[in-house]
């Protein structure tokens, strides 16, 4: 993998070379020290991943994300050392098409080894992701249902570029939406209950984890919030599983939405945001062969158009249509 790095402190590039220098397949092929200069090199030489810091003189990460999802598209991750005091940064990178977020590893502190995991793995994941392997083939029949739900149910499904889009689609919904709303968003879970909090702040809706063993309910927004797979029960509440584990995003959205045609008894609809790679595609194909309306979004409003662009691939969406007028539809179907 050709990496490059963003990032004005030389101690935090260099605990970031010492990570990257347990796997050997990874080159270094570029430093930046600001984020002008990163939009510089990107159009020159292009990396397969870009670990991209917040703060930084002349550019920042937010803006250079954005400039280089514009022009250069790659996978970038956002490597913070301060995430509490970051969040708003870095769900606003991530609106503008940054793939996933990490701590910068504490090289010198405790085992090295266990010190560079998280950032390696994220890697292996994008990487992954970019050669679209382990694609796997979800089948289930059709369920004879009971619609015993007293409300309809809306599972969504984000990856890159999801936070903007879902603050998006959240505003525009009716006040009173008489649905219930589960999303899964591709982000890590020790930033998840930030990004509860930083949708509540800004879509003006009550949004917060799932918890095990809760039924989706009108009102309150649940976000699936571990690195394990949120699943819906047989008895309607939901859970949290490790299976599958070859799944590369942990939580999978084709894991819920399997999930939900299996075991819904009621009205629901699947929507899938913009993101990059395949997640949910197959998850909406099966809900759509349930019967349920199901929408992607357009490759016009997407920040990364991977995961609708594989839905449309499938005709697994009955409508695509741009991120506005998404929230317009669902209050159509369930005024």
């Amino acid at each position: 993998m050709k990496i490059a790095i963003v990032n004005d402190m030389p101690l935090a590039v260099e605990s970031l070379r010492r990570a990257l220098a347990f796997e050997p397949a990874h080159q270094i092929i570029w430093v930046a020290g600001d984020g002008a200069e990163a939009v510089q090199l990107c159009a020159q030489a292009l990396p397969d991943v870009l670990l991209m810091d917040l703060h930084m003189p002349v550019m920042g990460g937010v803006e250079a994300t954005r400039r280089i999802m514009a022009a250069t598209p790659c996978a970038i991750v956002i490597v913070t050392v301060d995430r509490e005091q970051n969040v708003h940064r870095v769900f606003e990178a991530m609106g503008h098409g940054a793939l996933d977020v990490v701590d910068t590893p504490a090289m010198g502190v405790g085992d090295p080894h266990d010190a560079a995991a998280p950032l390696l793995r994220k890697i292996q994941n994008i990487g992954w992701l970019i050669g679209q392997h382990g694609a796997r083939e979800l089948q289930t029949a059709p369920v004879a249902r009971r619609d015993t739900a007293r409300w309809p149910l809306i599972a969504i499904g984000a990856s890159a570029g999801g936070p903007a889009a879902l603050e998006v689609l959240l505003k525009g919904l009716p006040a009173n939406f008489p649905a219930a709303i589960v999303l899964v968003q591709h982000v890590d879970e020790v930033f998840a209950a930030g990004m509860a909090q930083w949708l509540a702040d800004v879509s003006g809706r009550a949004v917060r984890l799932a918890r095990e063993g809760e039924p989706p309910v009108p009102g309150t927004v649940l976000l699936a919030g571990t690195n394990h797979h949120l699943r819906l029960n047989r008895d309607g509440t939901l859970g949290y599983t490790e299976d599958p584990v070859n799944e590369i995003y942990r939580p999978s959205i084709d894991v819920f939405f399997d999930s939900v045609t299996r075991h819904w008894q009621g009205d629901a609809a699947g929507v899938l945001l913009t993101g990059m790679g395949r997640d949910g595609a197959q998850g909406l194909k099966l809900m759509r062969d349930q019967g349920w309306p199901t929408i992607a979004q357009d490759q016009q409003s997407c920040a990364v158009y991977g995961m609708p662009k594989a839905a449309a691939e499938l005709r697994a969406a009955l409508q695509v249509l741009p991120l506005e007028r998404i929230a317009i539809r669902l209050g159509e179907l369930y005024p």
